[in-house]
């Protein structure tokens, strides 16, 4: 009986779905094992043996004859029974936009009278395997490109773009739905449908194309600007409308930005809506299609360029949440399960991973989004050059003090990243732990420009799972801990955020690294981090500043310890 229903199924198409079926169960085990640092790297090997299944999976089943045209399926359409199938009978059952259903028809239509015959038809196969064959190996080709050649400091900027690739694809195959649509919007007698009406469509699918174009247009353009602000190209005279030379990574806060704001999404909307149920004709629903898509693009930029580079982290993982949604929504689009399914698992884990961030800021996802934050504080600029009783140390110094700690606590920042010192801070916690100090690693939710910046830097230097502490797991410890060394931390260890209402960072939970009995700061000069605030961990009294590039300054440390 197995073996009759795999036959009458169609054996590759059960393989096929079979693949999909693995997938699904891969990708959120992936998902799971992403959550932990012991299991990251393997999850991020079964989201590749997941993403392999589902390409295989749709290959498989699309190059194959395709059992919805073969002679018992078409036979199932003859609701009448009259031993023909009319284009109407045919047409209705599809509703999938990108299912040219009257063409199809057309070509099974060997007679051209308007009937199929239920009995006998031959299959239709209609995938163009070329183009996509091509299209796949031009992706591989830019993905291992990215693999191999882009820094660990440009991790940041490169999930920004792997985010916006995500939404422009997803903005395309939205549009590519209604392309297909189109030409059944109008009709030989002059009727004007909308989606809704319009045979293969209706209006669940309308909805779900306007969508796609509309969260894939703004991840995007979203991510562009995300990625320009992580780069920190710096712009002078933007828009016309200052003189002052800005950095991107600072809010550009627009006047009656919200409004625009409002405008843009209120105007995708409506367009939306008239295209799914009021208006209706091809020549509309282009026009319309065009009208939504520019301003979804407009409103991605308009978004972004008003939140300032201290929330890159979150906006980086809001960015990750809304490119989910979109492929979520463009496999209801396409009709594809497996797409609608890792759209949503990576939509549910990136807003999730959203809050938790916006939690360890202390602030709300609504605040990230129109406070502008991060914008430099010019009084905290001019008061740079005024910081009082700041006391430095060179590498010998700090060797010595490091000889007798029994306990020390490292703290990397983006600064560690910039300097690729990350082997060098894994080589000083190996040397410390060897002259029998407890090394242990504190990792702030939002150090560095992406979430899990600094698990992905520590890991990548073989740093061992056990000695990576979170925030709230190891604050506590620092009142008890010999030494706590900082490298190219700043924002996420300035104590103002806890005492300085005034400061734009107050209230946002910050490491307790003041508390240790010694504290070294790794930093190149005494500038202000990417929130562009004064850190005013510098002027404490058990804080000594070691002057130099995060690497060198461990590698001299080193020496020094050895000398000691």
């Amino acid at each position: 009986m197995f073996l009759a229903f795999l036959e009458n199924a169609g054996y590759w198409e059960v393989g096929a779905h079979l693949m999909y079926i693995t997938s699904v169960i891969l990708f959120m085990l992936a998902i799971m094992r992403m959550g932990k640092v012991k299991t990251a790297r393997s999850g991020n090997w079964l989201a590749v043996g997941a993403m392999f299944l589902a390409i295989a999976g749709q290959f498989i089943e699309q190059m194959q004859l395709d059992p919805e045209v073969e002679p018992e399926f078409v036979q199932s359409l003859d609701t009448n029974r009259d031993g023909k199938v009319s284009r109407e009978e045919y047409v209705s059952h599809f509703r999938d936009p990108l299912r040219d259903a009257n063409r199809e028809f057309d070509e099974i239509d060997s007679n051209h009278d308007g009937y199929i015959d239920s009995v006998g038809v031959e299959s239709v196969q209609d995938f163009n395997w070329l183009w996509i064959t091509i299209g796949l190996s031009l992706g591989a080709i830019v993905g291992l490109t990215a693999a191999l050649w882009v820094k660990m400091t440009q991790m940041p900027e490169l999930v920004g773009l792997l985010n916006g690739s995500g939404g422009f694809a997803s903005m395309l195959v939205g549009i590519a739905a209604f392309a297909m649509a189109a030409p059944e919007m109008d009709t030989t007698q002059g009727v004007a449908y909308t989606l809704a009406d319009t045979p293969g469509v209706g209006w669940f699918n309308g909805i779900n194309m306007v969508l796609t174009v509309i969260v894939g247009a703004i991840t995007f353009t979203g991510s562009i600007v995300a990625f320009a602000k992580l780069s920190e190209w710096v712009n002078t005279k933007v828009l016309g409308w200052t003189n002052k030379k800005l950095k991107l990574s600072d809010p550009l806060l627009l006047p009656g930005r919200h409004i625009i704001n409002a405008l843009l999404f209120l105007g995708a909307m409506t367009l939306g809506v008239c295209m799914v149920w009021v208006a209706g004709g091809k020549a509309f629903g282009i026009l319309a299609i065009i009208l939504v898509t520019i301003m979804a693009l407009l409103l991605g930029i308009m978004l972004v360029l008003a939140i300032g580079g201290g929330d890159m982290p979150v906006v980086i993982s809001l960015l990750n949440s809304y490119s989910g949604v979109a492929a979520a929504l463009s496999g209801f689009t396409i009709n594809s399960p497996v797409l609608v399914v890792a759209g949503s698992l990576v939509g549910a884990s990136g807003i999730i991973l959203t809050m938790i961030m916006c939690k360890a800021m202390n602030r709300s996802l609504v605040n990230v989004i129109f406070g502008g934050f991060g914008a430099i504080d010019d009084s905290a600029a001019k008061k740079d050059e005024g910081y009082k009783n700041v006391k430095s140390a060179d590498a010998e110094e700090a060797a010595m003090v490091l000889a007798d700690a029994q306990s020390c606590i490292m703290v990397p920042g983006y600064g560690m990243a910039v300097a690729q010192a990350q082997h060098a801070v894994r080589e000083l916690a190996d040397f410390l732990i060897a002259r029998g100090c407890k090394v242990r690693y504190a990792i702030h939710p939002v150090a560095g420009r992406m979430p899990g910046h600094m698990n992905v830097l520590l890991a990548e230097a073989n740093v061992p799972y056990d000695q990576l502490f979170e925030m709230d797991a190891i604050n506590s410890d620092f009142k008890n801990t010999d030494v706590a060394i900082v490298i190219g931390a700043n924002d996420v260890v300035n104590p103002a955020a806890k005492d300085n209402k005034s400061s734009p960072l107050y209230g946002m939970p910050v490491l307790n690294v003041e508390e240790a009995r010694s504290v070294f700061v790794i930093k190149r000069s005494l500038g202000a981090g990417f929130a562009g605030v004064k850190n005013e961990l510098f002027e404490k009294e058990n804080v000594r500043m070691v002057y130099a590039d995060g690497r060198k300054a461990c590698e001299d440390l080193i020496k020094a310890l050895k000398e000691a």
